[in-house]
């Protein structure tokens, strides 16, 4: 009841604090003038202002499916592969008013999206259904395809359900129901996840209906699957205070691992024997549920294949259980000081290679190693070399090569651009998309060919599709154009490299600026942040690069920005390093350094008035910076922020923290700062947030009660983490636009 009166006590106006007189120069245009071109660019509404810019392509069977041209305008079409030649299938012309006599709606803008074409019948996506075009061009709403409940068995004879925490086997035909497990409770489940909170939300119970993770074995005889034990881990108390439709609060319990935490679940894999329900625990390992998801398990040419890592991400393994002898052997086993950083790691099982290839940071970056079954499960031959990091194994042909996804390898390149590469087993390499732009690539399924959105922040995108041998250019199924939203006045954004204060690591960033741009004026800087080593904050495609909240914030009249300073991922291990138990402190100084150098570029920026923003993560982050460097960061606007990483999901924090003692995570916790407070700041979160509970803002705010510190607290009803909704873009604009800006929001808004 602390927190909750707190909420209803703390909707705190503006702070009262002496502040500095804002100097600044005459707008160019009215601030309700600036709100209006803020809406014009707000996410979501400059997709339609560039045509073809996401030509919704895909592999089917006949080809690559795609359309091109303005929305409502345009057509879709068909490419061979082999030729290169495309034909066309359908007009929007044709097919809008066929679906709206069919009973499809759109609103203000036309969106139709192909989804598939097989035997000659299109399927779409419009007004929120899926319609089917024959080949004589008639409409025919689909049906949706019911899920079947439960798992069936190879020969279609039998489903696997979960019955009140335990697994039954249903006979289709007669609907006979036997169980196959009878110990299962709430402290120990089998098959079935602990629901999060805003499933429960949506179902209006603590026991929704949950996917059975189960796995049945080729020949019908035994089924894979898990039990997951609560092991003694906190059970929450989640309320909806205002649930739509109820006069009265609705509370749920739940299970939701936190970080540092002594207990969390445990998954066990198991065993079932389909005939008699016999129960056998596999000889491996119960791996730790650090977040509520099914353990990654499955069948594997007859036997059973299954990844565990320790808490506090010290060491991985993959192993490979033989289910007639329960023998389990290690295939992988990662170990790195001070932690293997999962985001830079993967184990793949490659049946293809007779081995696994794995994604290691053994010699400081993330390269590719192949290990072969029955060898040094710690060794491996090294497949590639250089300070640059393979992201991903794309496809495995048997006996190789092997495609994977890179970055940072090619000189001269932006080093988050993403490349799609062929690496033989002999350690050869080739470049399939040696454009110095970013390649965000699309395969398929035999890797014979590839779509390529090739682009950079300033480039717009080109839609390629190439060959999976040898990355030839079949076909340019279509380039974007913005002419239309350029006509509005839109500022392109402008990359930012400098060199961090060692005199050698090299940082990024991102610049935005509103349209009407005046270089001789001067303007509040505003930074989009999220830092931490799951991620980097340099947006390398064209498309992320024009539709974000940044573009919507800088028509307010400031600059907005985004950089990565050092401690985020796939830089390098050294690069990263400084996150290690450490999230508090990590990048600060670089985001600092890194603005302070583009003001020596551009005198326009005014680093006596900067302000900065985030979610999740970045809401941690927004609210550290205001109160670690409040002399520089005045103004925070902090959402659904993870401020005491303890309240947050085991796997995040973990990530970067390990296993960390107390002091540690209270020097990473907002609340043993806030006392730092001088500037202005902003929590919102949403009431039912089942990602980071509403909880950590809650204590924040808490602390900043405990120390005198002025600040608002918004919580938003019946939402969850994701709180990009009208009220909340119009609390952030106009927040920055009093305390940053020294101006009066308009009244009326969208």
């Amino acid at each position: 009841m602390r927190y909750r009166s707190i909420a209803l006590a703390l909707i705190l106006a503006a702070s009262t604090a002496t502040w500095p007189a804002i100097v600044q120069a005459a707008p160019a245009t009215t601030i309700a003038a600036r709100y209006a071109a803020s809406d014009q660019y707000a996410p979501g509404k400059i997709d339609p202002l560039i045509i073809d810019l996401d030509m919704q392509a895909r592999f089917v069977k006949d080809g690559v499916l795609y359309r091109k041209g303005a929305k409502g305008k345009g057509v879709i079409l068909l490419a061979d592969p082999v030729t290169g030649v495309s034909h066309e299938l359908a007009q929007d012309a044709v097919l809008v008013p066929k679906l709206t006599a069919s009973g499809a709606t759109f609103g203000e803008t036309v969106d139709i999206r192909p989804t598939g074409f097989a035997d000659g019948v299109l399927t779409v996506a419009a007004g929120g259904k899926e319609w089917s075009i024959d080949a004589a061009g008639a409409v025919t709403a689909k049906a949706r395809a019911e899920k079947p409940d439960g798992v069936v068995s190879p020969d279609g004879k039998f489903r696997i359900v979960s019955r009140n925490y335990n697994l039954w086997k249903v006979e289709v035909a007669t609907g006979k129901e036997t169980p196959l497990t009878a110990d299962g409770s709430y402290d120990a489940r089998y098959g079935i996840n602990y629901p999060l909170l805003g499933d429960m939300v949506a179902a209006n119970s603590e026991t929704p209906d949950m996917e059975v993770g189960a796995q049945w074995s080729e020949d019908g005889k035994q089924i894979l699957t898990f039990r997951l034990s609560r092991n003694g881990s906190y059970i929450w108390h989640g309320v909806q205070p205002n649930p739509p439709g109820s006069q009265f609060p609705r509370e749920f319990t739940y299970v939701y691992p936190t970080a540092g935490a002594v207990n969390v679940p445990h998954s066990q894999p198991v065993l079932i024997d389909a005939a008699t329900g016999k129960v056998t625990d596999l000889n491996v390992p119960a791996v730790p549920l650090l977040w509520p998801g099914n353990p990654a398990l499955w069948w594997e040419k007859g036997q059973v294949i299954y990844e565990w890592q320790a808490r506090g991400y010290g060491e991985l393994k993959l192993y490979a259980i033989d289910p007639a002898t329960n023998v389990a052997t290690v295939r992988v086993r990662e170990s790195l000081k001070p932690i293997v950083t999962v985001t830079s790691t993967a184990m793949v099982s490659a049946p293809q290679l007779k081995g696994t290839l794995v994604i290691s940071e053994r010699s400081g970056w993330a390269q590719l190693y192949y290990v072969a079954d029955g060898s040094d499960p710690n060794g491996g031959q090294r497949l590639t070399q250089g300070e640059w990091e393979v992201t991903n194994v794309a496809h495995i042909a048997d006996g190789g090569p092997v495609l994977v996804g890179g970055i940072g390898r090619e000189p001269g390149v932006n080093p988050y651009f993403r490349s799609l590469y062929k690496v033989g087993l002999d350690g050869a390499i080739a470049n399939l998309t040696p454009e110095p732009l970013d390649h965000d690539v699309t395969l398929s399924e035999d890797a014979a060919w590839f779509i390529d959105r090739m682009s950079s922040p300033t480039e717009p995108t080109r839609t390629l599709l190439r060959s999976g041998a040898d990355g030839r250019i079949v076909a340019e199924l279509g380039r974007a154009d913005p002419s239309a939203l350029l006509a509005t006045g839109f500022t392109m954004p402008e990359a930012f490299e400098t060199v961090a204060d060692d005199g050698k690591t090299k940082l990024y960033g991102m610049i935005y600026r509103p349209k009407n741009f005046d270089p001789k004026k001067k303007y509040p800087v505003i930074e989009n942040v999220y830092t931490g080593p799951t991620t980097h904050r340099f947006e390398e495609s064209y498309g992320d690069n024009v539709r974000g909240s940044v573009n919507s914030v800088a028509q307010l009249g400031a600059i907005v920005v985004t950089i990565d300073g050092r401690g985020t991922s796939q830089r390098g291990q050294a690069f990263r390093s400084s996150a290690y138990q450490n999230l508090g402190e990590v990048g600060l100084d670089d985001h600092i350094w890194v603005l302070k150098a583009m003001k020596k570029k551009y005198p326009y920026f005014d680093l006596d008035r900067v302000g900065v923003y985030g979610g999740s993560a970045g809401g941690y982050d927004t609210a550290r910076f205001v109160l670690r460097r409040p002399d520089f960061y005045k103004v925070g606007v902090a959402s659904s922020g993870n401020h005491d990483l303890r309240l947050d999901k085991a796997w995040w924090p973990e990530v970067s923290m390990g296993i960390a003692d107390d002091a540690t995570w209270e020097r990473n916790s907002n609340a043993s700062v806030a006392g730092n407070l001088k500037g202005k700041l902003m929590l919102i979160h949403g009431d039912i947030d089942d990602n980071v509970p509403v909880a950590a803002s809650y204590r924040l705010s808490q602390a900043l009660v405990a120390a005198g510190k002025p600040h608002e607290l918004v919580i938003l009803p019946n939402t969850n983490h994701a709180v990009f909704q009208p009220y909340y873009w119009n609390k952030l604009r106009d927040y920055f636009a009093v305390n940053l800006l020294g101006e009066t929001p308009p009244v009326e808004k969208k």
